[in-house]
């Protein structure tokens, strides 16, 4: 599950900087990446982690 997770981490991070840079860029930095990192928490818990979990799930839970 690390794995899956590293994977997802790795290639969803960069689509939340990019879209919420201009947006935020008057917020203090602090700030900045509270709300990036929040938007990158709920896009993985509901949207990225479940369709790799899918994808991985005879990896992730083999039949014994």
């Amino acid at each position: 599950m690390v794995l899956v997770t590293w994977l997802g981490v790795s290639l969803m991070l960069p689509i939340p900087n990019r879209l919420l840079a201009p947006l935020l860029s008057e917020f203090p930095t602090l700030l900045q990446q509270l709300i990036s990192t929040g938007f990158s928490v709920v896009l993985l818990t509901y949207l990225i982690m479940p369709h790799l979990t899918q994808l991985f799930r005879k990896w992730l839970y083999p039949v014994p």
